[in-house]
């Protein structure tokens, strides 16, 4: 491996590149003195006695005194790693809790000059493919007291474990009714893979979502994917696979009246819709027919 990339490498993982460079230089020779390490590192010999300053502390050389001058020598390349590892997760804790500490302070501060016109707003749009399309929709169902009503369509990777959010929501006594579309794209994991789903896994996983606590129900029709909060807020997911996935909407609508209407709207749906135990055996029929055949 060339010198230029080694050095590249040091300095992905923090070196500077004058470190990078006394740090080669004494990896390769064994005892020497910082002029003989300036030499060979083609630097100041001002600017490597503060890098051997700094190694020195941090445990990478050993300072060798003579009957003349003072000699550096590397420590096992090995020793050095498992230093430098402690270094960066010490650091990233710190930075970790300088962030918990930071954040924790902003709460308070968060909308706090939120003016009054604002807090009158009925109806956001959200444009795009991005996480702050999911943080409204979490920061709804976290504000949730009573009720939240789904209608979904699974798409893309399906997770089977109990939402964290929902667990919580669960524990204070509130009611989720759920109404699962059962169309079949999306994915799970399969034997370490993403893999397509099949009837069999669409079933498994809402029988999942209702041991868990949630009302569930199955439509053979297909859905709007929308959820009713509190019988007050209705949160819409726009899709139309005739544009680019990064220009769908959601709507957020903050409106009693039209909530009661989308309420209207779940509750054909769910009529319409069959249990779980439903779904199961009108399968178990159609296979057995299959076979029979």
């Amino acid at each position: 491996m060339q010198s230029s990339e080694l050095i590249n490498n040091l300095q992905r993982i923090g070196f500077k590149e004058y470190e990078s460079k006394v740090f080669l230089v004494l990896l390769k020779g064994s005892a020497m003195s910082a002029s003989e390490i300036a030499d060979k590192a083609d630097i100041r010999r001002t600017a490597v006695y503060e890098v051997l300053k700094s190694f020195v502390a941090r445990g990478f050389c050993n300072e060798i005194e003579t009957n003349t001058i003072l000699k550096f020598e590397m420590i096992d390349p090995e020793v050095i790693s498992d230093k430098i590892e402690r270094e960066i997760k010490k650091n990233n804790e710190t930075r970790l809790e300088n962030l918990k500490e930071t954040f924790g302070s902003f709460k308070n501060l968060f909308r706090s000059e939120e003016s009054e016109e604002n807090r009158k707003v009925n109806i956001e749009l959200i444009r795009g493919f991005n996480k702050h399309r999911q943080e409204k929709f979490i920061e709804l169902f976290k504000a949730a007291e009573k009720e939240i009503l789904f209608m979904i369509r699974l798409e893309g990777y399906v997770s089977e474990e109990l939402d964290a959010t929902a667990g919580e929501f669960f524990k204070k006594g509130g009611v989720i009714k759920s109404i699962y579309e059962s169309s079949l794209n999306f994915k799970i994991i399969k034997d370490n893979a993403r893999k397509n789903a099949s009837i069999e896994d669409l079933l498994r996983i809402c029988g999942k979502f209702e041991k868990s606590g949630e009302q569930v129900r199955i439509s053979e029709k297909q859905l709007p994917n929308m959820t009713v909060f509190d019988r007050k807020i209705v949160f819409m997911n726009i899709q139309d696979k005739n544009i680019p996935r990064h220009n769908n909407s959601d709507i957020i609508i903050r409106n009693e009246d039209f909530a009661l209407r989308m309420i209207d709207l779940f509750s054909y749906y769910w009529n319409n819709s069959k249990e779980i135990d439903q779904l199961k055996t009108q399968v178990k029929k159609k296979k057995h027919g299959l076979k029979r055949n």
